[in-house]
């Protein structure tokens, strides 16, 4: 089934297609391949306004991964890039963490509480985030790289230590609460963590 959705970035509009597959699934997941081609992946009673509220809620991580995948089939290798092009790449992918992001933060907040204080976008080299006795939440943008869900993982996993500051079994059961894949999506990062990387 196709559909097209339309969002902005850096001041161009996009109109994307994208195709829905349906089936007997229990989540709903969004992949691009390396032709560009972006599938949405749902459940069999998943209504056309819920599919349509899934693409506008994750637009930046997919017209920032759709033109990657495009500056790859058009361009150079990324590897081949200079220091300032690489820059410049980085840039992008930072700006769309940072609007991309708190919107993942405050959607998950409303379901794990607590309070915290503000949001950083780091280039952290070994965590992908952490949360602070003070309430700063920090996420890498490099997760802006990874699958929505794995970002949406990070996300709650980080909002749950503002409630509890460790990784007893009250933590992993109020994680699992709001992400009920949460092991696989941990695994995935484990195992792939290190391909995200321009």
């Amino acid at each position: 089934m196709q559909h097209t959705f339309t969002v902005s970035q850096n001041g161009t509009e996009y109109t994307l297609p994208f195709t829905v597959i349906k089936s007997r699934r229990k989540t709903m997941a969004i992949s691009i391949d390396r032709d560009g081609e972006i599938f949405f992946r749902v459940p069999l009673r998943t209504s056309e306004r819920e599919i349509m509220r899934m693409a506008e809620e994750k637009s930046h991580w997919i017209i920032t991964n759709y033109l990657k995948i495009c500056d790859k089939k058009n361009s150079r290798p990324v590897s081949d890039l200079s220091a300032v092009q690489r820059s410049a790449l980085e840039k992008r992918y930072k700006d769309a963490a940072r609007a991309y992001i708190p919107q993942r933060v405050a959607y998950y907040h409303a379901m794990t509480g607590g309070i915290y204080e503000r949001i950083t976008i780091r280039d952290q080299k070994t965590r992908w985030g952490s949360c602070s006795s003070k309430g700063t939440l920090s996420f890498n943008w490099r997760l802006m790289l990874a699958p929505p869900a794995v970002l949406d993982y990070v996300v709650v996993h980080e909002l749950c230590h503002l409630t509890h500051m460790d990784h007893s079994s009250a933590f992993w059961q109020a994680v699992e609460a709001v992400c009920p894949d949460y092991r696989k999506l941990r695994r995935w990062l484990k195992e792939h963590g290190d391909e995200l990387i321009l």
